[in-house]
């Protein structure tokens, strides 16, 4: 592979997380192989390895843009992606605000929603971590 196809999975990786990136990987079949060389490339491997915004900053953009756009399904993914970019809670929240006023409350309406049910299941993961490791 090249050099950006590698830097796109590491990205990707950092981004999102190994457990997602092996499942993808893992349900990747010959028809959908292009689609996902060029999500590599281009989202991971230019746009998101870019230093010219933070990842953090990029997560707010992706929410909001996924929202306004009402991509609603790559909404959790994201918000989990917050983990590691670097994005709190309360950036998320201002990310929605502005696509209540430039895109329309609805939208913002349902992206708080799955990020509310992304964040309580991300809650509810850690703490079951924090009681194994206890025990």
């Amino acid at each position: 592979m090249t050099d950006l196809h590698d830097q796109g999975m590491a990205t990707r990786r950092a981004v999102l997380g190994d457990a997602h990136v092996d499942r993808a990987e893992a349900a990747k079949t010959e028809f959908d192989q292009p689609f996902q060389d060029l999500i590599t490339l281009s989202a991971w491997g230019t746009v998101w390895s870019s230093d010219g915004i933070s990842k953090r900053e990029r997560s707010m953009l992706t929410l909001a843009l996924l929202a306004a756009t009402g991509n609603f399904e790559e909404i959790p993914m994201h918000v989990r992606a917050t983990a590691r970019t670097g994005a709190s809670k309360r950036d998320v929240l201002e990310a929605f605000q502005h696509v209540a006023i430039y895109a329309g409350v609805p939208r913002a309406n349902h992206a708080l929603k799955l990020a509310k049910q992304t964040y309580a299941e991300m809650e509810r993961a850690a703490a079951e971590a924090t009681q194994e490791e206890s025990q």
